[in-house]
């Protein structure tokens, strides 16, 4: 009995791995994120039971709730897919639920995926790095867990790119931060929705025009002269729209 953590990448099915396909086609039962786009599920085996667990603003599936239920299907059934956008250990609480398995001694292996944080830049056409502009890239949550709080005024570096996922709720106030710890509010920004997805769309504006942007999850949010470049060759995605 084996509960595997799959990443399902940053959208489309076109980006997941062998392995993550391998183990969606043969899976008795999948619980997925909300945010799963639905190629991917498309490769699921018809005969297994889906579970939604996605997470909503005043829903009921909490990481304790979903961490018991891993469990018990994994006592339950031979391959269980907990699939997680992105990549399971990069802001996908995978370590939480691995703990939590290997706690109640269930086998758990961890299958990656692509991230967002480097792959929808890169779809934009933005490298986060690039000699002479940018020898650094940060990546950071815009949506802090109760009780804590990420303090961006230490994250203004502007030598360094900075990738901000599930930041688009307060982006007023991350570009708030990032301007008093010092970056010009001309610093090129690049916003990244549904990347890899026939939706994608990518917004180009400048820090100080972020709070003002109409964008919606799921987004990743670039920050630094590095936002300002365009070499995207991939024509069939949806053009820049420049603020």
């Amino acid at each position: 009995m084996t509960v595997y953590l799959v990443g399902a990448g940053p959208g489309s099915a076109d980006h997941l791995t062998l392995r993550a396909a391998h183990l969606l086609s043969k899976a008795e039962v999948v619980l997925y994120d909300r945010l799963v786009d639905p190629s991917v599920l498309a490769l699921i085996h018809k005969e297994a039971e889906l579970i939604d667990v996605g997470k909503r603003p005043g829903g009921s599936h909490t990481q304790a709730l979903i961490n018991d239920l891993l469990v018990s299907l994994g006592r339950r059934h031979e391959s269980v897919v907990r699939l997680k956008g992105g990549d399971p250990f990069v802001f996908g609480r995978g370590g939480e639920e691995c703990e939590a398995l290997q706690e109640q001694g269930i086998d758990c292996e961890v299958v990656p995926g692509v991230s967002s944080a480097l792959s929808a830049p890169l779809l934009a056409g933005v490298p986060v790095t690039h000699r002479g502009i940018s020898h650094g890239v940060t990546v950071v949550t815009g949506h802090a867990m109760a009780g804590a709080r990420v303090d961006f005024r230490k994250l203004a570096n502007p030598e360094i790119t900075l990738v901000i996922l599930m930041g688009v709720e307060h982006r007023g106030l991350i570009a708030e931060e990032l301007q008093a710890g010092g970056l010009d509010p001309q610093t090129p920004v690049a916003v990244i929705e549904r990347a890899s997805t026939t939706a994608q769309r990518v917004i180009r504006a400048t820090l100080g025009d972020l709070d003002g942007l109409e964008i919606s999850n799921p987004a990743s949010i670039v920050v630094g002269p590095v936002a300002a470049l365009n070499y995207s060759q991939i024509a069939s995605l949806a053009p820049a729209v420049n603020s």
